[in-house]
């Protein structure tokens, strides 16, 4: 089971990686284009709204009950009745999400000035925060249609193709920066409107990109739609508590939006920066696993095969750990001069370098709660239990508000991120603990072990790779690109130098695995 979680992990990984490296790219883009001041704070915000609703309902929700469902038709029903629930499942999207958009247009104007903070008296940032939010909106059924499309080849075991596709939306908006932004003034539009058309382009491109995989499995649409179907009822159950029961990652993100507006111009634009370059981690570690884990998990449950579920559970989360631990301490270690290398060229400068470091290194303990959630939340789902990820979630959220609302007076937009990353470590944590009891442990021992020795092995990661940065920035002083990248990679190679042989002197067995699939994957054996 290790083997092949690591192997469907690998693919996923590698896939991920693509789309993360091209969102690092997207965000090069968008900082050298418009920097960290009012106009990104703007179409931050703006996004923040359709982002939460995908968040919220297609992306955590959806996953969590549609794949078990999926997984259990085909299963035990065949793959023409499987394709019959997905394609219920796709109508229903499209008519609930297409409702959420048509009130969303609506309500744009009322949820921007409830998000404006320290912009409430700018009508003019009030005014384009709408209309970006408008115009992205229709993001939502998009996205949620991708992310259906991408459980079900998940379920069949099909990951890379699926794994790839959110690379088009960062695809799109790189184009859109480049193409767009530069036309918009000649039709007498703002600039940063490209990029909320990219956003749009980019949702549909995930669609365009799976459709072919899934076509050729068998899939074929047909114009169904019942609310009353037992599958239908089944998911849309789970995905009414389910929605919550995802939803402390995103909420957590929106009161950090509403109480960074109140610190002035930037931090709202900071906090993103580092919000997503943390998630880069998550995306090709934690979500990879998770996914590869899910329709194992889902099959192992529907036949309330409790010892395989937790050597699921066991399995994913020290690969988890064994990948996440290291990125979290390299991102503490070299938190400034990533950003430098990666987001500081024209209008986003030194100054901003700075706040948006300080936000990563306080980000950067989540990647824990976030990875743990992404495996353990869908456990629940697919044992048919969603009211124990809603409480869990709830409580985080509350914390987070609890615990932001004191650290922003004490840290200032700092403090934010450090209460989102606390309060998603306590929500793996509650959540992990629950599930230990329902399915009777999952080799604690085993997980505790691998979790100490990989701690003990990225600490003298870090500090091996921060003392060579600080070596290099009087050795190899320059504010030229190369000189940066020379800089940071040679670093992070004495980073990973220390890291291999610790893991080898400590005996970490899982790392040793993760790094045989990923030396097999590029052919080096």
């Amino acid at each position: 089971m290790s083997s092949k979680l690591a192997r469907s992990a690998g693919v996923i990984g590698i896939a991920t990686m693509t789309s993360r490296v091209l969102g690092i790219a997207r965000e090069t883009v968008l900082a050298a284009m418009f920097g960290a001041g009012a106009t990104m704070d703007a179409f931050n915000v703006a996004f923040r709204v359709p982002n939460l609703l995908r968040d919220l309902f297609a992306e955590g929700a959806m996953t969590a009950a549609f794949v078990p469902t999926f997984t259990r038709a085909l299963h035990q029903r065949g793959k023409a009745e499987a394709w019959r629930v997905g394609n219920l499942v796709l109508n229903a999207l499209l008519l609930v999400t297409g409702a959420l958009v048509v009130i969303g247009i609506f309500l744009a104007g009322p949820v921007t000035r409830r998000l404006a903070g320290a912009y409430e008296g700018d009508q003019e940032w009030l005014t384009l925060t709408a209309t970006l939010t408008r115009i992205m909106l229709p993001f939502l059924p998009a996205i949620a249609i991708a992310v259906a499309m991408m459980g079900m080849l998940n379920s069949l075991r099909r990951f890379f193709i699926p794994a790839l596709s959110p690379a088009m939306f960062n695809v799109a908006t790189i184009g859109c920066a480049i193409a767009a932004v530069p036309l918009m003034p000649r039709l007498g539009l703002h600039p940063v409107i490209g990029l909320a058309i990219g956003t749009l382009l980019g949702g549909l491109g995930q669609i365009l990109l799976q459709w072919p995989s899934l076509r050729k499995e068998g899939f074929r649409y047909q114009p169904i739609l019942s609310f009353r179907d037992p599958d239908v009822k089944e998911i849309l159950r789970l995905m009414g508590p389910g929605t919550l029961g995802v939803a402390a990652a995103p909420i957590n993100v929106l009161v950090n939006t509403y109480l960074a507006t109140s610190q002035g111009v930037g931090p709202v634009s900071w906090l993103t920066y580092a919000f997503r370059l943390m998630y880069l981690p998550i995306g090709i570690f934690g979500v990879s696993v998770a996914t590869a884990a899910l329709p194992e998990m889902s099959r192992q449950a529907g036949e309330n095969d409790l010892a395989g579920m937790r050597r699921s559970v066991s399995t994913a989360l020290r690969l988890m750990l064994v990948l996440n631990v290291p990125a979290t301490v390299g991102l503490m270690a070299l938190s400034q001069p990533i950003v430098e290398l990666l987001l500081e060229y024209r209008k986003f400068t030194d100054r901003d370098t700075v706040a948006t470091a300080a936000a990563l290194m306080f980000y950067a303990p989540g990647l824990l709660g976030y990875s743990a959630v992404k495996i353990i939340s869908p456990a629940f789902y697919a044992m048919k239990d969603s009211r124990t990820p809603v409480t869990i979630s709830l409580l985080a959220v509350a914390t987070n508000l609890g615990l932001n609302l004191f650290l922003v007076r004490v840290l200032g937009y700092r403090g934010l991120a450090l209460g989102t990353a606390i309060a998603a470590i306590m929500n793996g944590f509650m959540l992990l603990w629950v599930l230990r009891g329902r399915i009777h442990g999952f080799e604690g021992t085993r997980v505790l072990t691998t979790f100490m020795k990989i701690t003990l092995a990225s600490l003298l990661m870090g500090i091996a790779a921060y003392m060579t940065s600080s070596w290099l920035q009087t050795a190899l002083p320059g504010d030229a690109p190369v000189m940066r990248a020379v800089r940071v990679f040679t670093a992070i190679g004495a980073g990973i130098v220390v890291l291999l042989s610790a893991s080898r002197l400590l005996r970490i067995e899982e790392f040793d695995d993760a790094m045989t699939r990923v030396r097999d994957r590029f052919g080096a054996r």
